[in-house]
């Protein structure tokens, strides 16, 4: 279904299922009187909540990042992110606000299967990109957020684009409902960053524990304090160490299981998630937990890793068919610490 958001009168398509159906409501709750939308946070950090956000400060999020990337009116985007959280609303919104036309595809881990024409925009979560690398050369700007790019996720795009003589822009995001969205984003390709690059508007600081605090009047009247442990480079740019509440204390040693996880993810291509289950000597032991039925080959391929203390080497490797997940994707870390304890 293609919405062309570029011109006022443009007549309103029919829906053909629940997706299409979702996203001409959300329009027609943004046409409405309403000051306001309901968005639903993700219930990663934890538990699932909705509240209300001014469309002024959506609409600002969307000039932040039109701007950013350098669509322009007429351009195109394709929407393939559910409507229920700020990720797939604000695709609408951007598109609204800079007048694109709007294809609505499928919420799949495969939304590109059916694309044919080029896209100037679109907004992914890292399984859509992994499920969809045959035809990421069709799209000229492509975002993706929701959880963290792999390393072996990254080396992929390079491997697929490289040869491809595709104008395509790759960027991670950073960001979080409360920010309606992303604040930052980072390029993957063609040039890959280690620093994110807050938008304009945005400043950045730590608090006393080593976590992020933003301030960004247009999206926030208050500023927003994180639990994310960041190195700051300068006023513009910071690179991420990992979630406070994720923090392993070991033997006294706080460890970034995220930092570590990009270390396995340049090895192997399973979900690989570090955890601390308790210890009545260390406090928290480190388990690093693998997404695949039981693996010599895997084992073998991790004992090759080089940490660069030793206490970043897990205590034990344990195998699962399946780790568990938010309902938008994201790895839950608190299910997944009570499975494995209680194993």
């Amino acid at each position: 279904m293609l919405i062309d958001l570029s011109k006022a009168s443009a007549i309103t398509p029919e829906p053909s299922n629940e997706f299409e159906t979702k996203v001409l409501e959300f329009i027609k709750e943004w046409k409405s009187d309403s000051k306001m939308v309901k968005v639903q946070t993700s219930g990663s950090t934890g538990k699932p909540k909705i509240f209300d956000i001014e469309k002024s400060k959506m609409l600002n999020s969307a000039e932040m990042t039109c701007d950013f990337l350098g669509l322009k009116e007429g351009d195109t985007s394709l929407l393939c992110l559910p409507v229920e959280y700020i990720s797939g609303k604000m695709m609408i919104v951007r598109s609204i606000f800079r007048k694109l036309q709007l294809d609505v595809a499928e919420t799949t881990l495969n939304p590109l299967q059916h694309l044919n024409n080029k896209v100037d925009f679109c907004a992914m979560t890292p399984l859509q990109v992994e499920n969809s690398l045959d035809k990421i050369h069709l799209l000229k700007n492509l975002i993706i957020g929701g959880a963290a790019v792999s390393e072996s996720l990254k080396l992929k795009i390079a491997q697929t684009l490289q040869f491809s003589n595709s104008p395509t822009q790759i960027f991670e995001t950073y960001g979080m409902s409360e920010t309606l969205s992303h604040i930052a984003l980072k390029e993957i390709f063609p040039e890959p960053q280690d620093w994110f690059t807050v938008f304009e508007g945005v400043d950045i600081a730590l608090d006393e524990r080593g976590c992020l605090k933003i301030s960004a009047p247009k999206l926030n009247p208050e500023a927003l304090q994180t639990n994310d442990m960041v190195e700051i480079k300068d006023k513009k740019q910071f690179r991420f160490l990992g979630r406070l509440d994720n923090v392993i204390n070991s033997g006294g040693a706080k460890i970034f299981p995220e930092e570590l996880e990009k270390l396995v993810k340049k090895i192997i291509p399973n979900e690989a998630v570090f955890i601390g289950i308790d210890d009545e000597k260390l406090g928290q032991k480190l388990v690093l937990v693998i997404e695949s039925t039981e693996s010599e080959s895997i084992r073998y391929q991790l004992s090759d890793i080089n940490y660069k203390k030793s206490f970043y080497k897990p205590k034990d490797i344990i195998f699962v068919n399946e780790i568990p997940r938010t309902s938008n994707g994201k790895v839950n870390r608190l299910e997944l610490k009570k499975m494995i304890q209680n194993r």
